[in-house]
């Protein structure tokens, strides 16, 4: 069992990658990556969510132009990583959509946020970086992959071989985040 300590190193050397290296990315390590998003808590157990592995070069790079913006020079790194991971909001189950309506919560996206926060740690503890993606054309993505237009792509993550080190973290000091039995 891991120790609570090598968890938060783990989670301390995760971070959004934006340069990969050109070295191919080892199935079973997908694999695994994909099994730990599979197994992210969800409400209700409702899993609402797939995921789509793109590793077929042009495909993947065709995914990485919808990705870029021009105009704002985001993105443009995304043709570097090796593997691109689409999740697609799947319709979840009737207690969690009822749950999300009684309390004004989106739990599917919740839920997809777990999810995808198990893929990028997994990758970390296989030695990969990886990005999570927000900005994208969505139309595009979904008309290359064949998801029909009544399903959401909320996120992209990107995922190789990280072509530099871990990154001191920035982070706001605990005393500005945390407090005790009230809010301060």
């Amino acid at each position: 069992m891991i120790k609570g300590v090598e968890l938060l190193e783990l989670i301390n050397c995760r971070q959004s990658d934006r340069a990969y290296l050109t070295k191919p990315v080892e199935k079973i390590k997908i694999e695994r990556i994909i099994d730990a998003g599979r197994l992210a808590p969800s409400a209700c157990n409702a899993q609402p969510w797939k995921f789509i592995v793109v590793d077929e070069e042009n495909l993947k790079n065709k995914i990485a132009d919808c990705t870029s913006s021009k105009v704002l020079g985001m993105n443009h790194f995304t043709k570097q990583a090796p593997i691109h991971i689409v999740i697609v909001e799947e319709k979840a189950n009737f207690t969690s959509n009822a749950g999300s309506l009684i309390k004004n919560k989106q739990f599917p996206l919740i839920d997809i946020g777990i999810a995808a926060e198990h893929i990028c740690l997994q990758a970390a503890a296989e030695g990969l970086g990886s990005c999570m993606l927000g900005w994208f054309d969505e139309p595009k993505v979904k008309k290359l992959l064949n998801i029909p237009k009544s399903k959401r792509v909320p996120l992209i993550i990107t995922l190789g071989y990280p072509a530099s080190e871990t990154r001191e973290k920035r982070r706001k000091d605990k005393e500005n985040i945390l407090s005790y039995n009230t809010y301060k």
